[in-house]
């Protein structure tokens, strides 16, 4: 399956991704965008969700398209940075029309990352601006790791991170976008081994291959989680440049949870907030058969968002306050 030298969500075309944030904050936001409205939905299979006008991503509700989607840390303070995103956006004049009435439709997901050993101590919230900029700064290119919503993102042993990979079905591509800060591990306790390790393509995330004792059928209850007081969450975006039609991007979000689920133990927990966001540009058609398009496209994007968990906490970058230390700091020891 092709990968693309970017290898981020950006791939898929029309899809631009931004990031701001702060670090003395240890906080960020990180907004998905295009240049057109696009069509999406969600599908929350954690128990403790943090969000903003996620109904109206349900396949029978009216609006169709959507004009950003966001992703931030700041528990619920953070969804105020969908409110700076949607000012930039009606300073463009773009959003759903009612009459002359202009309205940007811009749903968000939140981590909860106030526990993390930055300075939260705020008279204002940060999040509107952080949104804004994010929204403003949206491009192909962006960083992973330690920015935008993963900046100040933790796992039960290790830094969390935003992380992107891509992948191409013949004409289609298909990505993901994740802000990892689940309350489970994305190694083994005491490995350097991920456990999305069988999904690793080209060494993008250290190339060390499955744990050559637990592999990826390690017991979950017998690995470390972080304090269950944190509430922690991933919070993902799966994107294809194939024409989907609205309940098919909510199959799509569906699907792609099993990689939180491959790259994250346990997942889904009632303490996490985890989170898929499905995506369509529809720069092209989907084959004849549509239902059998839609599952391998499923598949791939299920493989993209493990691989993609993998390398937002691969990428990490160790900082001064840091509570956990990096995977590369745990390489070398």
């Amino acid at each position: 399956m092709p990968v693309f030298d970017r290898n981020l969500i950006s791939d898929v075309r029309g899809i631009l991704v931004g990031n701001a944030d702060d670090a003395a904050l240890k906080s960020g936001v990180t907004v998905l965008t295009s240049d057109r409205p696009f069509t999406a939905s969600v599908s929350i299979m954690g128990g403790s969700p943090g969000t903003r006008e996620t109904d109206l991503l349900a396949p029978d509700k009216l609006v169709e398209r959507v004009d950003a989607l966001v992703l931030s840390g700041g528990s619920a303070y953070g969804l105020d940075a969908c409110s700076g995103v949607s000012d930039a956006l009606r300073l463009q004049n773009r959003g759903y029309t009612a009459g002359p009435a202009v309205v940007p439709i811009v749903p968000g997901a939140i981590l909860f990352d106030l526990l993390n050993g930055g300075d939260k101590n705020w008279s204002e919230t940060p999040y509107r601006e952080l949104g804004r900029t994010a929204y403003l700064t949206a491009s192909e290119t962006f960083d992973i790791g330690t920015a935008g919503a993963g900046y100040g993102a933790l796992t039960a042993t290790l830094k969390g991170g935003l992380g992107s990979a891509s992948a191409r079905i013949g004409e289609i591509t298909v990505g993901a976008l994740v802000a990892v800060n689940p309350v489970g591990s994305v190694t083994p306790e005491n490995s350097c081994h991920f456990w999305a390790a069988p999904f690793e393509q080209n060494g993008e995330f250290g190339a060390l291959g499955a744990d050559p004792d637990t592999g990826h059928s390690g017991a979950p209850f017998g690995h470390k989680i972080a304090p269950l007081e944190q509430r922690n969450t991933t919070i993902a975006i799966v994107a294809t440049d194939a024409k989907l039609t609205k309940a098919e991007c909510y199959r799509l979000s569906v699907a792609a949870h099993d990689g939180i689920a491959r790259a994250i133990v346990p997942a889904h927990t009632p303490f996490d907030g985890d989170l898929v966001f499905g995506v369509s540009t529809g720069h092209c058609d989907l084959p004849q058969d549509r239902a059998i398009a839609l599952a391998r496209i499923g598949a791939v994007a299920s493989t993209c968002l493990a691989r993609a968990i993998a390398r937002g906490v691969h990428a990490a970058r160790p900082e001064a306050g840091d509570l956990l230390p990096t995977w590369s700091e745990t390489t070398k020891t």
